[in-house]
């Protein structure tokens, strides 16, 4: 008998460090892909995990980087045609499915017109018209060629894979941290929130969605999540104010104005199971507008959820959110 005790006292605590160590998280801190990164994983692999998911988002970073001028895309831009490793092509190949798909509206090829809002670098400017006028005929990606693994760019054509790039990272962060048996974390890059499973506890994550009319801290909704990306674009995120007019421009361009977006939104958030599918999307919805990204949604809608905020604060939510949203704002929700 006991032998018996003994052994039962043996496996409750047996059970009980287990149960700890699922509990227990780790947290990472990163600047890359110029912004700010916060990983956290959670469980007795999650050091092994965090260790190869940060290289991964650092190795992404050296192949994709703009501003690095031995990156693969630096290359690229520098020489009009180059040859990409495995990453950096099938993440050019995923921003030309959704050119087509949102019919141009995500263009990777808009990178010379950042850079002429000093959108890039902070050093802010209001284009003339000529100045526009010179770059608007170089944007689109209908002009890119891929043959194998070379890609040749349009002529005097540019582009950034950065509107996509981080959506990626956290897509193949969790990938990573999967791989290594981390069951639970929750990863931020930026605008950009991917989670895998649910929390420790078994509880669904509780995404923050930014009031993109306060303060940092201010949330406008939330959303519930299991093993989902929540990704915003939203016009807060850079902007700066014409020191002549007092005008406010916006960071995210309209490809087909050479403009920021005027789209009569705040911010999208694209709640879906692709990281770098999302990235895209909330970019090109905002661009669209609500009538245009309800439609586009009601196309596609096994693929993706989303929350859009008017510029009068209405907030919107497709029907799939009904049981997982919160706000104390009045939801509208948007039918197939």
């Amino acid at each position: 008998m006991k032998k018996f005790f003994v052994l039962l006292l043996s496996m409750l605590l047996l059970l009980s460090g287990c149960s700890t160590e699922k509990n227990e998280a780790s947290t990472r801190y990163l600047t890359t892909m110029d912004t700010v990164m916060t990983l956290t994983a959670y469980g007795p692999h999650r050091e092994q995990g965090l260790d190869l998911a940060q290289a991964e988002i650092e190795n992404l970073n050296s192949l994709l980087s703009t501003g690095l001028p031995g990156s693969e895309i630096s290359r690229l831009n520098q020489a009009g045609a180059a040859s990409l490793s495995q990453e950096p092509l099938a993440l050019l190949e995923q921003a030309l499915e959704l050119y087509d798909s949102t019919g141009g509206l995500f263009d990777p090829t808009v990178y010379p017109l950042v850079r002429l809002w000093g959108f890039y670098d902070k050093r802010y400017h209001v284009p003339t018209a000529a100045e526009l006028g010179d770059l608007l005929p170089l944007v689109g990606a209908d002009r890119i060629r891929i043959e194998g693994s070379r890609v040749t760019l349009g002529t005097g054509q540019q582009i950034d894979l950065g509107g996509i790039g981080k959506g990626y990272a956290s897509q193949r962060a969790c990938e990573i941290l999967k791989q290594a048996g981390v069951e639970s974390a929750l990863l931020s890059l930026g605008g950009n929130i991917q989670c895998i499973g649910t929390k420790p506890d078994g509880s669904p994550w509780n995404i923050g969605i930014r009031d993109p009319f306060g303060d940092e801290s201010a949330l406008y909704a939330a959303v519930k999540v299991e093993d989902q990306a929540v990704i915003t674009s939203g016009g807060y995120e850079r902007f700066f104010e014409d020191p002549e007019t007092g005008k406010i421009y916006r960071h995210i361009l309209d490809p087909r104005t050479g403009y920021p977006a005027q789209s009569g939104l705040s911010s999208v958030s694209i709640i879906t199971n692709d990281g770098a599918l999302g990235d895209g999307l909330s970019t090109a919805l905002y661009i669209m507008g609500l009538e245009q990204a309800t439609e586009y949604w009601r196309s596609h809608a096994d693929s993706f959820e989303a929350i859009l905020i008017s510029d009068d604060g209405t907030l919107y939510a497709t029907s799939g959110l009904k049981d997982r949203i919160s706000s104390e704002h009045e939801v509208v929700f948007l039918s197939r």
